[in-house]
């Protein structure tokens, strides 16, 4: 690449985006360079917009425009039921699905102790107080649904919210309060070949198997 300052540092920034490696960087960069004058105008636009209009719900931390996500300002959603994601991003694939009409609770992350990131880099803090809040309301937490990723990090944060519920559960005396945990499965997508498919999966899939 050219030795212009501006240009890699333009570079630089787009590398620190997800998925974006030198190479993909260079070329949104040459993109941006020779699309139309005003379109580097309308791109800082965007960006300045999205930054200074979008912002976490107050409830469940997804990402709004308004005092209240649609999702959380949905009156004809489950109250008792709650999706824990780990980005906003994942609300829209479980809306797509058609399959969960309850309520969401996005952490903006999983636990990761080898790159720092704790549980108060998270919004977990948040998700006991709104338990608590609504089980002092009268309108308990019936079931919790986590849908994390598979991977070291989403494991690594089930597990410790597994244990963290299952205190929660202990203060309350009252056995109806108790709140179900529960995990999405996982395995063998549909249309797959299991000739395909690695170990790790094939595992998941024999432990989620299902009685027919």
């Amino acid at each position: 690449m050219l030795h212009i300052p501006a240009l890699e540092k333009l570079v630089h920034e787009l590398t620190k985006l997800p998925g974006i490696g030198p190479k993909t960087a260079q070329r949104l960069a040459y993109y941006i360079l020779k699309s139309r004058a005003d379109y580097s105008e309308v791109l800082s636009e965007a960006l300045k917009r999205v930054s200074a209009e979008v912002h976490d719900c107050p409830e469940c931390f997804n990402f709004t425009d308004s005092d209240l996500c649609k999702f959380c300002s949905d009156v004809h959603r489950q109250d008792d039921i709650i999706c824990i994601v780990e980005e906003p991003s994942d609300v829209m694939r479980i809306e797509a699905s058609g399959g969960f009409r309850g309520r969401y609770h996005v952490l903006h992350g999983a636990l990761s102790p080898l790159d720092g990131i704790t549980p108060d880099d998270l919004r977990i803090k948040e998700l006991f107080l709104r338990l608590e809040k609504a089980k002092t309301q009268g309108t308990p937490i019936k079931e919790i649904i986590l849908a994390l990723d598979a991977d070291l990090e989403g494991d690594t944060t089930v597990l410790y919210l597994a244990k963290a519920l299952q205190n929660f559960n202990l203060q309350d005396h009252d056995l109806t309060h108790k709140i179900k945990l529960s995990r999405i499965a996982h395995g063998v997508p549909i249309g797959g070949d299991i000739d395909f498919v690695d170990d790790r999966t094939m595992n998941r899939a024999l432990e989620n198997r299902v009685i027919l």
